[in-house]
């Protein structure tokens, strides 16, 4: 169950600190309420829900007409029952969660997701859980809405049959294979869950979600390697989504690892209205880069993108650019070890991956998803050879 979107969880944490900071600290007058809310705020944000609950009762107790907090507190506590295997624990956390939903209600928090998770955690049926329709499939979408209403019940074989029945109207239902997988996770059946989760991969390969929580049961059974290349396929399919990155770094957390791209200090380029570059402080092998970019902006872009209409940073122009200064090296026999890095990423085959991966801005992650279909095994690589250390 999605518990709360990513841009409602910002600005609810940014509500949150601003008003524990003006209650708590008024009241206590030191250090210790400033670090209870950022640590509050933190785990919030990392949707560590169970270490979150505590520091969010006392940000309640402090502030308990405060309506942003007291939801957040409920956020956390539902987040608490879905990430333990007690059943009846899980009943008396989503049964106190209803109850701080309810009162942040009244206190005056607006919204679908306040309603939606009032409906869910009292039986009443709602549409879906983000104001969705789960299918055009009517007998589909029927099944979803029941199927949603039992998990957050925590009644998970009741919604494991909903969501089974969903999908046998549905199949293209990601969300089902989804729900299905966190129910058999909830009940700490690892394997019925590995397959619910291999069901959502399956129907969008494409979509990181599938990948993350199929790490969630590897990672409860100490499988480590096999978490890694759960979420490693994560990152790689998102890599702009926070919440794919945040998968892996929970895992290096809990392995040790270290995470990290190849530091290679790229100089910006700015262009003026003829399309010349502006001086920048590039030197050496680096000259070659902006002479690259600059033809370029100038006439390649045209000529190699034809359909589109204006000028964009491609991951074609970058990887020439790169290459240009990696010849360039060479021929200066550099012996910088940046150089020497990017010329190594170049013959190991993983250079487009590395811009992708770790340089890339809005113009060249547009060409990510071709990539991602052409040359997978490419970013699974330069994850595993260059961003992973021990």
């Amino acid at each position: 169950m999605k518990i709360v979107t990513p841009t409602l969880r910002y600005f609810v944490c940014i509500a949150i600190l601003f008003t524990a900071i003006n209650s708590v600290t008024a009241q206590s007058g030191d250090d210790a309420a400033k670090e209870i809310i950022v640590k509050a705020l933190t785990l919030y944000q990392q949707q560590r829900y169970s270490e979150a609950v505590p520091y969010m009762a006392m940000l309640v107790e402090a502030a308990p007409d405060a309506a942003e907090i007291r939801f957040a507190y409920a956020v956390s506590l539902l987040g608490k029952s879905k990430q333990i295997t007690n059943p009846d624990e899980a009943k008396q956390l989503s049964a106190k969660a209803l109850e701080q939903f309810v009162k942040a209600k009244k206190l005056g928090q607006k919204g679908a997701e306040i309603d939606t998770f009032i409906g869910l955690l009292s039986g009443k049926a709602v549409a879906s859980s983000d104001g969705r329709e789960y299918s055009s499939n009517k007998e589909a979408n029927r099944s979803m809405v029941e199927a949603e209403n039992y998990f957050a019940q925590s009644k998970y074989d009741d919604a494991i049959k909903r969501y089974e029945k969903a999908l046998a109207s549905d199949p293209t239902i990601y969300r089902a294979a989804l729900g299905g997988g966190d129910a058999f996770t909830a009940k700490g059946d690892w394997a019925n869950a590995e397959k619910w989760y291999q069901r959502a991969i399956a129907i969008d390969p494409n979509r990181e979600t599938g990948y993350r929580y199929s790490g969630t049961p590897l990672m409860k059974q100490q499988k480590y390697d096999l978490a890694r290349e759960r979420y490693i396929e994560a990152l790689i399919t998102e890599p702009y989504n926070d919440m794919s990155r945040r998968g892996i770094g929970q895992w290096a957390q809990v392995t040790g690892a270290k995470l990290g791209d190849p530091s290679i200090p790229i100089p910006e380029v700015t262009f003026d209205l003829r399309g010349n570059a502006i001086a920048t402080s590039a030197s050496g092998p680096w000259l070659a880069y902006i002479k690259t970019r600059e033809a370029w902006k100038k006439e390649r872009f045209a000529k190699s993108f034809p359909k589109e209409a204006a000028y964009r940073h491609s991951l074609r122009e970058e990887a020439e650019a790169l290459r240009a200064v990696i010849s360039a090296a060479a021929e200066q026999k550099t012996t910088d070890p940046q150089l020497q890095m990017l010329a190594k990423m170049d013959a190991d085959g993983v250079l487009e991956a590395f811009i992708l991966m770790a340089v890339a801005d809005e113009g060249i992650a547009a060409d990510h998803p071709d990539f991602l279909k052409n040359y997978r095994s490419k970013l699974r690589q330069y994850v595993a050879d260059y961003v992973i250390s021990k």
